[in-house]
C-alpha cells in the first residue's frame, strides 16, 4: 500500500498509543484514554469493515449470570471471585449505560429469564433452595432485594411447551449492540481518535523506545504502547495467552404479529438464549452440540446447530405461533481455558498490553475492561 506524504504525517506519524480491534473493549480502552489525557494521539486498527468478533454479533444481553450459572461457578471458584465477577459486570453494564445513554443503545431493563424442562427438574430445586443466598449475595452488589424470583405464572403467558419452571431475574435487560457500537465509535472519532477499518495487524515488534505492528496491508505502524484488544483471536498475534475461541451461531425471524415475548431468557444452562428484539425473535447457542467444531476463529454457520435452533423454536419457545427465519450469523466469543472465568487484562512486555477474554459477557464487562486496559497503557507510556 503506498501512502502519501500528507496521508503519512497525518495517520500514521507519532501515535502513541496503538488498540488493536475496534470492539467494545478497544473503543473503551480508547474512550478512557483520551480522558485521562487529551493529547495523546490514539489509534484503533480494526481487521474488518466492522468489528470482527462478537461485540457487534452478539445477542445484545445485559446480564451478569443467571441462578444456574453462578451455582455452576461456585462448583469451580471462591465465593469472593464468583461475585467479584458479578460485581465487575453489573459495574461495566452501568459504566456502559453511562458513557451512552440509554436511549442511544436502545436500553430496556425488561428483565431476564431462566427456562427449566422436565429434564431440569434437580438442576431447577437446586437453584430455587439456594434463591436466598444468592439474592443477599446480589443485593450487597445491585443495592435491590430479591433480584432472583419464581416466575411460573409466565410460562403460559409467554406461550412456552415442555417448561416446568421460569426464573425471573429482574435487574437483567437488553441492548442493541449495532447501536452501541457505532455510538463508541463516532463518540471517541469525536475525540479525535483514528479509526482505521481494514487494516489487519499481523505481527508485533518491539523496540527499545516503541513497538513496530506489521501489518496484512504492507504498513508498519510505529506507536509508544500497544493494547491487544481482540479477545477470540488474540492468540493470533499473542500465542502464549490462555483465550480460547468460541463460535456462538445467530438467528433472528421475520417479525411475527402478537409476539408473546419480552424479554431475555436463557434455556439449558445457558448454552441457549433468545430474546426479543421488537416484535422478532433472536435465537442463539448451541455450543454444547459440537464444543470442539465450535472451538474456531472461522466465522460461519453449520447445519447441525442451525436446525437444532430452528427446533427448539418451533416445538419449545413458538409452538403454536408460525414464524420464518430471516437472517443467520455468528460471532467469535474469548473464553478462558478449563473453568477459567477471569478477565485476561495484563502487561505482556514493557509496551504491550492485552484486554481480553470477557468469556461471553462482553456486553456488561466490556467497557470496564478496556478501561482497566487503558490504566496498564498509561503506567508504559
Amino acid at each position: 500500500m503506498q501512502l502519501s506524504f500528507w496521508e503519512q504525517e497525518t495517520y500514521f506519524k507519532d501515535i502513541d498509543v496503538l488498540i488493536i480491534g475496534s470492539g467494545i473493549v478497544g473503543l473503551n480502552a480508547a474512550l478512557h484514554l483520551k480522558q485521562q489525557q487529551p493529547t495523546l494521539k490514539v489509534m484503533v486498527a480494526e481487521r474488518g469493515l466492522l468489528p470482527t468478533g462478537a461485540s457487534s454479533k452478539n445477542a445484545g444481553f445485559a446480564c451478569f449470570g443467571s441462578p444456574s450459572e453462578l451455582l455452576d461457578d461456585l462448583q469451580h471458584h471462591s465465593e469472593e471471585e464468583v461475585f467479584g465477577l458479578v460485581e465487575r459486570r453489573w459495574r461495566g453494564l452501568q459504566r456502559l449505560r453511562r458513557n451512552l445513554g440509554d436511549a442511544t443503545i436502545d436500553y430496556h431493563r425488561w428483565g431476564g429469564y431462566e427456562l427449566f424442562d422436565a429434564q431440569q427438574q434437580q438442576l431447577y430445586k437446586a437453584c430455587v433452595e439456594q434463591l436466598p443466598y444468592l439474592n443477599r449475595q446480589l443485593q450487597d452488589i445491585i443495592g435491590e432485594p430479591q433480584v432472583f424470583q419464581s416466575a411460573d405464572a409466565k410460562i403460559s403467558q409467554f406461550g412456552f411447551k415442555g417448561i416446568q419452571h421460569l426464573l425471573l431475574s429482574t435487574s437483567e435487560g437488553q441492548i442493541d449492540t449495532g447501536k452501541m457500537i457505532l455510538a463508541l465509535t463516532q463518540k471517541v472519532q469525536s475525540m479525535s481518535v483514528l479509526v482505521l477499518n481494514g487494516l489487519e495487524v499481523q505481527a508485533l515488534q518491539e523496540n527499545a523506545k516503541d513497538v513496530v505492528a506489521v501489518t496484512a496491508q504492507g504498513l508498519y505502524l510505529k506507536a509508544r504502547a500497544v493494547l491487544v484488544a481482540t479477545n477470540g483471536f488474540a492468540q493470533k498475534l499473542l500465542p502464549t495467552l490462555q483465550v480460547q475461541p468460541a463460535r456462538a451461531q445467530v438467528l433472528i425471524t421475520k417479525p411475527i404479529d402478537n409476539l408473546k415475548l419480552k424479554g431475555t431468557f436463557h434455556y439449558d444452562k445457558g448454552y441457549y438464549y433468545f430474546r426479543n428484539i421488537g416484535n422478532r425473535v433472536l435465537f442463539g447457542g448451541g455450543r454444547n452440540l459440537a464444543f470442539e467444531a465450535e472451538t474456531t476463529t472461522e466465522l460461519g454457520l453449520t447445519e447441525l446447530i442451525q436446525h437444532r435452533l430452528e427446533e427448539l423454536l418451533r416445538d419449545v419457545i413458538l409452538p403454536d405461533t408460525p414464524f420464518e427465519v430471516e437472517h443467520r450469523w455468528s460471532g467469535i466469543m474469548g473464553l478462558g481455558t478449563g473453568n477459567a472465568k477471569t478477565t485476561l487484562v495484563q502487561k505482556v512486555t514493557d509496551r504491550v498490553s492485552c484486554a481480553v477474554r470477557l468469556g461471553g459477557m462482553g456486553i456488561a464487562i466490556g467497557s470496564l475492561v478496556g478501561e482497566e486496559g487503558a490504566g496498564l497503557v498509561l503506567q508504559q507510556l
